[in-house]
């Protein structure tokens, strides 16, 4: 679909969204590397997922997929160094959620990651953040930043009924 398609049917007339003009929410967030801010993180997320229109199991899984990301940004991305930042963006169109974790580390290679379901890793209490994400979302991408950290974006694809 080309971009002018897609913005015509952004336009697209879809229950409780004004006909006409595209749609778009944005809501950005930063804070200092520490854990505690998972929760405030998790809330956040519960609404801009209901704010966006997913139902309670939907929400539960990409919440989740936030959650894991953001954790993994601080204690393998930044190193729990609160001095060093985590970003949140979530974007709202009328097609997805497009939500963006950053942060100040040096981040990976996602093909060195072990296998979480390897019969060697089932019992290991950690590893299973990334397989998580590529499970509950419909895409991921990761990649470094040209002024220097890393960031992952995932993408849940609306369900509009018509």
């Amino acid at each position: 679909m080309s971009d002018s398609e897609q913005r015509e049917t952004d336009r697209q007339e879809l229950p409780g969204k004004p006909a006409g003009k595209e749609f778009q929410k944005e809501f950005e967030m930063s804070f200092g590397s520490n854990i505690e801010f998972l929760d405030l993180v998790q809330e956040i997320s519960e609404s801009i997922t209901r704010m966006a229109g997913f139902d309670d199991e939907a929400s539960h899984w990409i919440c989740l997929s936030v959650r894991e990301s953001v954790a993994n940004a601080i204690q393998h991305g930044n190193q729990q160094d609160e001095g060093k930042k985590v970003g949140v963006r979530f974007r709202i169109d009328r097609r997805r959620l497009l939500i963006t974790v950053s942060d100040q580390g040096c981040g990976f290679d996602e093909s060195s990651l072990p296998d979480p379901l390897d019969s060697g890793n089932l019992l290991k209490p950690s590893g299973r953040g990334v397989f998580f994400v590529h499970t509950f979302m419909d895409d991921v991408t990761y990649h470094n930043l040209p002024q220097g950290g890393f960031e992952v974006t995932m993408e849940k694809r609306l369900k509009h009924t018509t």
